[in-house]
């Protein structure tokens, strides 16, 4: 395929051919849209992708056509039937419709490749995405940057799928760079795979026994306080206004999506050394960056002082399914076996901004927090809350209610583990996997990814909210430096004890 046969900018808007309006007869329509993907209507979600070679047009063409467009929601389009339900509707999948070569002034490139592509990433959180063909773009950058050979920013429509949900896909058609007739190793699964009230009676002992019946008291009771947070939030408990919150949450901002890698062997060396889990580490390590910056910012150094806002931390709610059992249950032609769509909970997750003399502070605060978070059933009731406001009231409400919610907050939380060997994809060596995105009514998005040896930090922000998201990254590689070092000394004290 020749590169000039790949769309050009500027990028397709919505069409007459669109979602408004637009009806099909029964006989072509699919599956409803799901009320949790009703609510991220806004919501997109980009992946950043490095190489280490030059893009291979034909093989990446090749690839995605034999292995990404196979899948129903990327041949499909959203149609309204009859009952003015919107629903999935199969459709015919042209390629080149879906990879785009932008025409980048050369200069801007010549002079600064990685702001080039940076910039280019921006323009797309203000440009509409074609409604008259399934939601998926490739955007091509085949010159290097610092980082890798050649790039592609992937942009889907979060309707097709959460995170967690389309990095399997994704990752799904990759193979290992060591052997590409396998499919990448990836980490072992969480140890509970179960419903969090799914708790074995104990087989012998009062004591207990005692203490099974007391868990699910405590069970019961962190879901009450939770379920009174979740509508407090929805009706008046607001975040205090601090650097990282959003004025006007009615404006749609411009958004910067950058990065910065982090040592994954950092990360277990402190998880190691605290006894924790890498999760309680990476929200450890953000507390401490968030407060780095909001010192230096506003000139705050109390140690004393601490101010609590709070994440949107979206859930998938659905069983954790290895790598290998979807590419298998897909080969066995029970693709309608695996799930890939949405379907949400939400947690509002504390986050604490202040000075510690101790950087561990923040991991012990973090795991304080998540183990907390653990034994209760908030993510359940808030996924059958929004299903029923939905289908009770409608989108429109459904829609205003969620938007309410998260603008109450401050930052949107999310992370995600990935493959822990190199991968290709159609052909292509990945150096790195940045996955971010834009939508949410809120001024800052961390997203943390791990891949083979490295944990990208990836950040969503209003452009003009973060003029400094270079000192930002800073703080986040040095609060990580910082809290290796004092568990450093930590592993020190107890081999001298």
């Amino acid at each position: 395929m020749d590169a000039a046969t790949l769309r050009k900018r500027p990028l397709s808007v919505k069409t007459a051919a669109g979602r408004e309006g637009r009806t099909a007869p029964e006989a072509e329509l699919g599956e409803p849209v799901s009320p949790s993907a009703r609510l991220v209507e806004d919501f997109y979600i980009i992946v950043l992708m490095g190489a280490s070679t030059p893009l291979n047009l034909p093989a990446l063409r090749a690839g995605i056509e034999a292995q990404l467009a196979r899948y129903p929601h990327f041949r499909s389009i959203q149609v309204t039937d009859k009952d003015d339900n919107l629903r999935w509707a199969p459709t015919t999948v042209n390629v080149d419709n879906h990879l785009i070569r932008p025409t980048l002034d050369p200069a801007s490139v010549a002079a600064n490749p990685d702001k080039a592509v940076e910039d280019y990433v921006a323009s797309l959180s203000t440009l509409p995405m074609d409604r008259s063909q399934p939601l998926w773009e490739f955007h091509l950058f085949d010159f290097p940057t610092s980082e890798a050979t050649s790039t592609a920013a992937i942009r889907v429509h979060h309707s097709l799928g959460d995170g967690m949900s389309l990095l399997t896909l994704l990752m799904a058609c990759t193979r290992s760079a060591a052997d590409p007739t396998r499919l990448p190793a990836m980490p072992p699964l969480p140890s509970r795979t179960g419903a969090i009230y799914e708790r074995p009676r104990p087989s012998a002992g009062v004591l207990a026994y005692l203490l099974w019946v007391w868990s699910f008291v405590v069970l019961a009771w962190h879901t009450v306080v939770d379920v009174v947070g979740f509508f407090a939030t929805i009706l008046f408990l607001k975040d205090p206004h601090t650097l990282f919150k959003r004025v006007n949450h009615a404006e749609t901002q411009r958004k910067r999506i950058v990065h910065r890698r982090l040592s994954l062997d950092d990360v277990k060396f402190v998880k190691n050394a605290m006894k924790c889990t890498v999760n309680d580490v990476l929200i450890g390590v953000t507390y401490a960056a968030l407060s780095r910056y909001h010192s230096r910012k506003s000139g705050e150094t109390d140690t004393g002082k601490e101010i609590r806002v709070r994440s949107m931390l979206l859930v998938n709610l659905r069983p954790t399914t290895s790598l290998h059992a979807c590419v298998d249950m897909i080969k066995s032609g029970k693709e309608s076996h695996v799930k890939w769509g949405n379907e949400l909970g939400f947690i509002i997750l504390p986050f604490f901004i202040g000075m510690h003399s101790d950087p561990l502070d923040y991991v012990r605060k973090g795991k304080k927090v998540v183990d907390r978070k653990k034994s209760s059933l908030e993510v359940v009731f808030t996924h059958v809350a929004a299903e029923v406001i939905f289908k009770v009231f409608g989108l429109k409400a459904a829609s205003a209610i969620f938007h309410r919610m998260i603008s109450h907050t401050t930052i949107s939380f999310a992370n995600m583990t990935g493959p822990v060997e190199q991968v290709e994809f159609c052909g292509h060596p990945v150096v790195f996997i940045a996955p971010s995105g834009y939508g949410p009514p809120e001024a800052l998005t961390v997203n943390y990814q791990s891949y083979v040896n490295t944990i990208m930090i990836n950040l969503a922000l209003d452009e003009g909210h973060f003029p400094d998201y270079d000192e930002l990254l800073d703080d986040f590689v040095e609060s990580l430096e910082h809290i290796k070092n004092a568990a450093s000394r930590l592993g020190m004290h107890h081999r001298k004890a």
